[in-house]
């Protein structure tokens, strides 16, 4: 169970009446609480609050960003981050946790990162400068994939983003499901991102994330998604999801929108290839890279288009899925019942994923 203490740090309003308290988690959740109560877990992030046994039960402010979701009053001064140039044209966040000394440790999340940075800036001409990684081997506190470090890398990504930049966000780690409490999610589950420190600070939701980095996306700028995990076919919570028609043999758009909330950008585009449905869990092997533990969608998607130029994004798409699903077949045997790890393609925007070039 996580544990989120609640200290006069981060909290800055108190609300009480005779019988009830309100409690205020950093996901936003506001709780009712009966007077007495020590702690209450949060039916949201699933973080667990604890409330001091004084006479009064903190608030936390609320997590409100700039654009009405959310605004996170930081726990400690922002880290010089240099920015790109005031409008530069190429950044990138990548963030691997493999989560070290817990039960679920992860193997190959950081060397993911090693090769998502090494194609980026060797092939797809990224800066070094643009880069930000966040790891568990990093020295800099600032860029140890906590939940603060990561909403504060999310916000050093959208800085100053104007028409022509291209964005890439890149994700190897954990992933999970919760319940959805907003009705914004057709399955009734939230997908959901896990810091580092998620036993104690809670998970990142999908809501989150789309607000941060979907939602103020400008006209003309672009934002690639490569998400490494378990359950992440939604993660970014876009408008439309690539879904093949089984009658036709070829690929369709399916609109998963919803009347309770907007998930598009502000006129920018937003692409995420996520490397399994919201049921599925995601493969880390040696298969693909002798004695290196890679993701299989980290390795499938560099190998892809390293090797086949002028790439549009349903050929991409179809490289991912075949090579994913051979290697399953390599691995446990052609007649072996196996978990199909199907990589998902999803988009704020409909197009012709046949004809359309792959450009970061």
């Amino acid at each position: 169970m996580a544990v989120l203490p609640i200290t006069p740090q981060n909290t800055t309003n108190i609300r009480k009446t005779k019988e009830m308290a309100r409690v205020r988690c950093t996901c936003g959740v506001l709780l009712s609480l009966p007077q007495g109560v020590s702690t209450a877990r949060c039916p949201r992030c699933y973080a667990t609050i604890v409330c001091p046994s004084n006479d009064g039960y903190y608030l936390p402010e609320a997590n409100q960003y700039n654009n009405g979701y959310y605004h996170h009053q930081p726990l400690r001064p922002l880290p010089q981050l240099s920015p790109i140039s005031v409008h530069g044209k190429k950044r990138a966040v990548l963030i691997g946790i493999s989560y070290q000394g817990q039960p679920n440790r992860v193997k190959g999340s950081v060397n993911d990162v090693r090769f998502m940075t090494h194609f980026l800036v060797n092939w797809l001409g990224f800066p070094n400068e643009s880069l930000l990684a966040l790891t568990e081997e990093e020295r800099n506190p600032y860029l140890v994939p906590t939940k603060q470090n990561i909403r504060m890398a999310f916000r050093w990504l959208m800085e100053g983003c104007q028409s022509g930049d291209s964005l890439v966000f890149f994700y190897s780690g954990l992933g999970s499901q919760v319940p959805d409490f907003d009705g914004d999610e057709a399955d009734g589950f939230d997908e959901s991102l896990c810091p580092v420190d998620y036993h104690t600070e809670g998970k990142i939701l999908d809501d989150e994330i789309n607000a941060t980095i979907v939602r103020p996306l400008p006209y003309g700028a672009k934002l690639h998604a490569i998400i490494d995990t378990c359950r992440s076919g939604t993660f970014l919570d876009l408008p439309f999801m690539c879904m093949m028609n089984n009658r036709q043999g070829n690929y369709i758009w399916d609109d998963h929108r919803t009347s309770t909330a907007y998930k598009g950008t502000s006129g920018g585009t937003a692409i995420c290839f996520s490397a399994c449905d919201d049921n599925q869990t995601s493969l880390d092997t040696t298969a693909f890279a002798s004695d290196v533990v890679t993701g299989a969608l980290t390795y499938s998607f560099i190998e892809a288009v390293q090797n086949e130029r002028g790439l549009t994004y349903g050929r991409l798409l179809h490289s991912l899925r075949t090579n994913i699903r051979e290697t399953q077949k390599r691995l446990n045997g052609p007649n072996a019942p196996s978990t199909p790890q199907v990589p998902q393609l999803s988009s704020s925007e409909k197009f012709d994923i046949y004809s359309k070039p792959f450009t970061i």
